[in-house]
Parts: structure tokens; sequence; C-alpha cells
């Protein structure tokens, strides 16, 4: 629920709305959907997947396409594509070195990287629809009594 002041966002067209909450999906479950107990660490199957020496970080690898391939339906632009992949050839390359590559996984965040740059793509592109929250939205008709 939205705080008092804060801005509502979403965004112009439900289509478009649909792929950022599938992306944000898998960016969260790859990256950010457990932690550490007792800690504010968090990482995701991204992580664990990645125990499995070459083969987990290929299907990590694998399901991180996804997003890449998602933004690229949506129409970011080649730069952003191009960064995307970056983030997630770096997470892979490095992410293969046996234990220095799984705590890279928790830290390096590739698909929350790349859930960021497409969600500055559509910013960009007016595809953001914000509207100011000062206080709850009541509808209806009001009848004067007394």
């Amino acid at each position: 629920m939205a705080k008092l002041g804060e801005r509502i966002e979403r965004y112009s067209d439900p289509k478009i709305e649909d792929a950022v909450a599938r992306v944000e999906a898998v960016a969260r479950l790859m990256d950010s959907a457990m932690a550490i107990p007792g800690t504010s660490v968090r990482f995701g199957l991204d992580a664990v997947i990645g125990l499995v020496p070459v083969l987990g970080d290929l299907l990590s690898q694998l399901i991180s396409s996804y997003i890449i391939w998602e933004a690229r339906q949506l129409g970011v632009s080649r730069l952003t594509m191009a960064r995307m992949i970056w983030n997630s050839a770096i997470d892979t390359i490095i992410g293969i070195v046996p234990v220095a590559g799984d705590a890279f996984d928790v830290v390096f965040r590739a698909n929350m990287k790349n859930l960021a740059l497409l969600k500055g793509h559509l910013e960009k592109h007016g595809h953001v629809v914000r509207s100011p929250r000062s206080g709850p939205i009541i509808e209806g008709t009001a009848t004067r009594v007394g």
C-alpha cells in the first residue's frame, strides 16, 4: 500500500504493465526471493542454482535471458539491450567460478539491474504515469445529513 505523500506509478498500457510484472517476478525470484535468517542479506534462485557447477549457471543464464527477451519485446534501445546482455554475461562468467562465483551472484544481482534498466527505458519513453497521492481515494456519492 502506498504511503501518504507517495506517488502512485503505473504504466500507460496494460500490456506493458503485465510484462513489467512478469519481469519483476522473475527478477525477484532469481535475485532476492529469500533471506539469510538473522541478516538483511537476500539471495535468490540464481545463487542456489549456481551451486551446481557450470550447468547451474547456464540454466540460470537461460532464465535470465527471459528478462532480456521481454525487454526486447517492449522495444528497449540497442544500448539498453547491450547493457542488459553485459550484466547477464558478467553474472554467468563470474558465476561459473566455484564458491566465489556463488558469492558474486548474491551481491551482483544482474536480474534486478536489468529490471531497473527496463523500467528506466519505459520511464524515459513516456510509458510511466505518475499521480500524486495525498490521502485515501474515496469513490462514490455523498449525501449531507442534518
